[in-house]
């Protein structure tokens, strides 16, 4: 008969050490999971730096939320729902810091945290000309150049990450985010001679695609990017 522990009751046994405190024990009881949770991270936000951030803050946020896991269902699934919930955060924080700033053509070289120094007529103005440039892709571009463009430019997603959400490749979805800039380039009118949009439907679009870009809502925007890909489908 073996004197060691079963599996299950060997996690037992971590759970309930890590629970009172034990920070061996959470280790131990974390480390299978770790490289899978940092690829998992890598994949959602495109970037090994960013992934370390994510991975660490999952793990902080694991181990203080630990009392209220009940044990009773897998690890690993509560793992990657943290995991998640802290990747969401940091795009909308990335969505905050390049908002309004990326999408105006013409900007390629700036800085994306000059939005954080504009002065409030400045920031006006870029505003204004993301809206322009929203109407633009909402008026001339097909629904998915006008994704990759928004996914890119505007919530600042990786080729990688837009490709996840588009169901496609880094590669489709640069050469698509190529193209729509240069459509929105040459579309793109002077903020005096554009006029507000006379179709109804379209200012609702504009209007809700503004108010998400806004509020930095990027489960929002992707949403009604899919909308627009199915009415159009």
């Amino acid at each position: 008969m073996s004197v060691y522990p079963s599996p299950v009751l060997h996690h037992r046994l971590l759970l309930d050490s890590a629970r009172r405190g034990d920070e061996v024990a959470f280790r131990r009881l974390i480390e299978p999971h770790r490289a899978k949770l940092h690829a998992h991270c890598r994949r959602r936000l495109g970037s090994v730096h960013d992934a370390d951030d994510a991975l660490q803050e999952t793990l902080l946020r694991a181990w203080r939320g630990l009392a209220g896991f009940d044990g009773r269902s897998p690890l690993r699934p509560w793992l990657y729902q943290i995991a998640t919930n802290v990747c969401r955060d940091a795009l909308k924080r990335r969505a905050s810091a390049v908002i309004p700033v990326a999408i105006a053509p013409g900007d390629d070289d700036e800085p994306a945290d000059r939005a954080t120094v504009l002065s409030p007529a400045a920031r006006y103005e870029q505003r204004e000309t993301v809206e322009l440039a929203v109407t633009a892709a909402l008026q001339h571009l097909a629904p998915g150049q006008r994704a990759a463009l928004v996914l890119s430019d505007v919530l600042g997603f990786s080729a990688r990450e837009a490709a996840d959400v588009l169901e496609t490749t880094p590669t489709s979805v640069y050469s698509a985010t190529q193209r729509a800039r240069k459509v929105v380039d040459e579309r793109l009118p002077a903020r005096a001679d554009q006029p507000a949009p006379g179709n109804p439907c379209l200012k609702i679009r504009v209007d809700r695609y503004m108010r998400a870009i806004d509020q930095a809502d990027v489960p929002a925007i992707v949403t009604m990017l899919s909308e627009d890909a199915g009415v159009a489908a």
